[in-house]
């Protein structure tokens, strides 16, 4: 089943993946009124093939959808290459929920019950045009192209989430400084996590297993019981 409203742009639209009928319908409501476009599918088929067919800037998934197929779509859409925002939509703040969604591959997460002003805060966040800047940024053998949001080294072309490419561009905005895990939650995140969380420590290697692969010397370095820095050795 599928909701969406006039001729579906690609550059607008969302695909949002909601079994309950009423829920769908705030969001599609809200979305609508924000100039966005929403297309609906219930379950995980739908959800790929409208994936597919309407290639969306956005994904909004609920968590607690029939059996694990919530996370299981996200991992499929990163199979594939995607690097289009995953939103989830999660009951629960504990830590197991959290962990699971973030290596899910999903970007970023909102507490039920829904409110329509956090989601669609939490939407412009994501989509908002990006501040016209340099087209790339360097350390060492290390470039982040923020036009793609690949990262290359070596002549390898990274593709990144967005979260993975927000965390890396913050850490080579401040390179050879160190970075608590405080400054790092709200640079990147831009709100505190309740209680305590691994979600730096997955992002981080994710980007390590990313940038040193293939023998690539450690750039991303640990500084125990402090954080995090951006250097050579």
């Amino acid at each position: 089943m599928a909701s969406s409203f006039g001729q579906v742009d690609n550059h607008s639209s969302i695909l949002v993946v909601e079994s309950n009928e009423a829920l769908a319908q705030r969001i599609v409501l809200d979305l609508r009124q924000s100039g966005y476009i929403p297309i609906v599918a219930t379950d995980q088929v739908t959800a790929i093939q409208y994936f597919h067919q309407h290639q969306p800037m956005m994904v909004v998934i609920d968590l607690h959808l029939p059996g694990d197929w919530g996370l299981n779509l996200c991992e499929h859409l990163r199979t594939l290459g995607s690097v289009v925002p995953l939103l989830l939509l999660l009951q629960q703040d504990g830590v197991k929920e959290r962990v699971a969604c973030l290596e899910s591959g999903a970007d970023d997460y909102l507490l039920k019950p829904y409110r329509s002003d956090d989601f669609l805060q939490r939407v412009d966040l994501y989509l908002q045009p990006p501040t016209p800047q340099s087209d790339e940024m360097r350390f060492g053998d290390l470039v982040l192209d923020l036009s793609t949001r690949q990262a290359i080294r070596n002549g390898r072309v990274m593709g990144l989430t967005m979260k993975e490419f927000e965390l890396l561009k913050y850490l080579m905005d401040h390179p050879r400084e160190v970075l608590t895990r405080e400054q790092i939650l709200e640079n990147v995140w831009g709100y505190n996590f309740i209680g305590e969380s691994n979600v730096i420590e997955v992002y981080i290697r994710y980007l390590r297993l990313k940038i040193e692969d293939e023998g690539g010397k450690r750039l991303i370095q640990t500084v125990r019981g402090v954080g995090y820095v951006l250097r050579e050795n």
